[in-house]
């Protein structure tokens, strides 16, 4: 029995739009540090091809690491989380709770590269969850809880600890019908 971090094929290319969107907002933090990196600026378009139906889910499985590997060597945090955010968009294919990695990363950029402005994640965090497209938020509530599920994303790794926890608990609780 998959994961129901997984969600269906159509669930997956519904949330992928939306994480894509998330990563493209952030992409000009790496694209300032990294302009000649097309990895995660590649990945948010395979994404959205994805979401479109346009790309199968085998071969995006086979790529969706790419994007994360531009974060490689950066030295700037926020470029960091960038190229992260690329990357957890690209894994929606794979499984669909990387879309909340997506925005997780996304946040975190923000709030890195405006550590100047103390409401930066909250205020990055309103406009996701402005920018959910009503099937996909149905989708993104499909989802287990953070720490809920160990087989995925969503389970005791990198997503389940710090801010990018906090990040997630935070979409999580205001995607939850009230």
């Amino acid at each position: 029995m998959p994961s129901p971090q997984t969600l269906s094929e159509i669930d997956r290319r519904l949330v992928a739009a939306w994480a894509a969107d998330c990563a493209e907002r952030v992409l000009p933090l790496f694209e300032r540090v990294a302009p000649d990196d097309p990895r995660p600026r590649g990945a948010i378009a395979r994404t959205r091809a994805f979401a479109r139906g346009e790309l199968d889910a085998a071969g995006e499985i086979r790529r969706r690491f790419e994007a994360g590997r531009a974060a490689g060597g950066l030295a700037d945090p926020a470029a960091v989380a960038a190229a992260r955010a690329a990357g957890q968009a690209a894994g929606v294919a794979h499984m669909g709770a990387h879309a909340l990695g997506a925005a997780a990363y996304a946040v975190r950029a923000v709030r890195l590269a405006a550590a100047d402005r103390p409401y930066a994640a909250a205020d990055e965090i309103r406009w996701q969850l402005a920018a959910v497209a009503p099937d996909a938020r149905a989708a993104l509530r499909r989802l287990p809880p953070l720490g809920a599920d160990a087989a995925g994303p969503l389970g005791s790794g990198l997503l389940a600890r710090g801010d990018l926890a906090a990040h997630i608990r935070q979409i999580q609780a205001a995607l939850s019908p009230r």
